[in-house]
């Protein structure tokens, strides 16, 4: 068959299909104006948006007039319709409300500014802050737990705290996270830091010396590979840094560590084995973190927390107006919350919260979730 014929053959079922879409699209729209008045109608009565017997009873009176092979489609197309049926009647409701997501910002602070991160000298933790934070004379001190670091930056002790939000190999760094949402501070920057780890140990010391070895758990977790023919006793430190501080002081040349060079240079080690990690590219994101939020025109990263009904579709319908609005929700994690059975959402935005666009798909979601929060809007370095 000619191309030519091909191309007017495809070009019929593409008109076809045009005439179909047009249609579904006037049915739609008749449909959501039916909602606009149901609603009107639930908010006289004092009825709830949601009915789920009657979602129920749409869905399978659909069904019941397609062929069998058809049925999944059918169901999925229903289910879709009534979610955006559900969101524009929420859409409705929340029509007046103009939520302010964050306060105002305050400037970023650029002298005598004061930063903490977890860990000890040498730690990854150290080298996010020293790039984060470049400025000549910024003090920068460290803190033993990454709760710490949050109270010292909420009591106004520090300016800024740098902490660790994610690993390119073992994901999210859940307390962060938990952190963020139980203190009530603002994320306000974030960088990306290779990590290179190393064996460290004692001068003089060989692998046939090593019967034990500390490290962070996730630094077990990313040197899997090198650590898995080893008959070491692996003991967890809160941080790398740590771990080689404990390796100095062990006895003998029996303790070495995971850690980077520059614990080892702190600590009087030496690199036994470089770069042992199970990946290259091997990198921990840290994200700054402030009492006030701090945002501009040039800050180009959103992070929101929320939580969603326990029940089905309930994700899906929180993440709908960001399809809907072409806004590119870049990650999401989920952490357990205070019941066994649900769950609290972390998730990370592309944008700026003074688009317009941005703001409104935000109220659309949290008009379709639980609660919603916007925990910062910051540009990444």
């Amino acid at each position: 068959m000619p191309d030519i014929t091909k191309k007017k053959e495809i070009t019929n079922f593409r008109e076809l299909i045009n005439g179909v879409d047009n249609k579904m699209v006037k049915l739609f729209e008749e449909r959501l104006l039916l909602a606009k008045e149901i609603v009107d109608y639930k908010k006289a009565h004092n009825l709830a948006i949601q009915d789920t017997d009657r979602e129920s009873e749409v869905v399978e009176n659909a069904t019941a007039a397609v062929d069998d092979d058809m049925r999944a489609e059918v169901t999925l197309l229903m289910r879709s319709i009534i979610s955006l049926s559900r969101e524009y009647q929420r859409s409705l409701s929340f029509a007046s409300a103009e939520p302010d997501f964050l306060p105002p910002p305050v400037p970023h602070k650029t002298e005598s500014v004061r930063i903490c991160y977890q860990g000890v000298p040498g730690a990854w933790g150290e080298l996010a802050a020293r790039k984060l934070f470049p400025e000549t004379g910024a003090e920068i001190t460290n803190a033993d737990y990454f709760e710490s670091v949050f109270r010292k930056v909420k009591d106004g002790a520090a300016d800024y705290g740098v902490l660790p939000i994610e690993n390119s190999k073992t994901g999210a760094i859940g307390e962060t996270y938990d952190l963020l949402r139980r203190l009530g501070c603002y994320i306000v920057g974030r960088t990306w830091i290779d990590v290179k780890h190393c064996l460290l140990a004692k001068p003089g010391a060989a692998l046939k010396d090593i019967r034990e070895i500390y490290s962070h758990p996730q630094g077990f977790q990313q040197c899997r590979h090198f650590l898995e023919d080893k008959p070491w006793d692996q003991i967890a430190s809160s941080n790398t840094a740590v771990a080689a501080s404990k390796a100095s002081k062990a006895d003998g040349l029996r303790a070495a560590a995971i850690g980077s060079a520059q614990a080892a240079e702190h600590n009087g080690l030496v690199v036994l084995a470089p770069n042992i990690m199970d990946s290259d590219t091997n990198r921990t994101s840290f994200v700054v973190i402030a009492a006030q939020p701090e945002y501009d025109a040039a800050s180009d990263l959103i992070s929101i927390s929320f939580t969603a009904a326990h029940r089905s579709g309930s994700l899906c319908e929180a993440l709908l107006p960001f399809m809907a609005s072409d806004v590119n929700l870049t990650r999401i994690e989920s952490r357990p919350s205070s019941s066994a059975s649900s769950y609290r959402f972390f998730a990370e935005i592309s944008g700026n919260i003074g688009d317009p666009i941005v703001k409104e798909t935000l109220t659309h979601a949290a008009a379709a979730t639980d609660y919603l929060e916007v925990i910062g809007c910051y540009k990444q370095v």
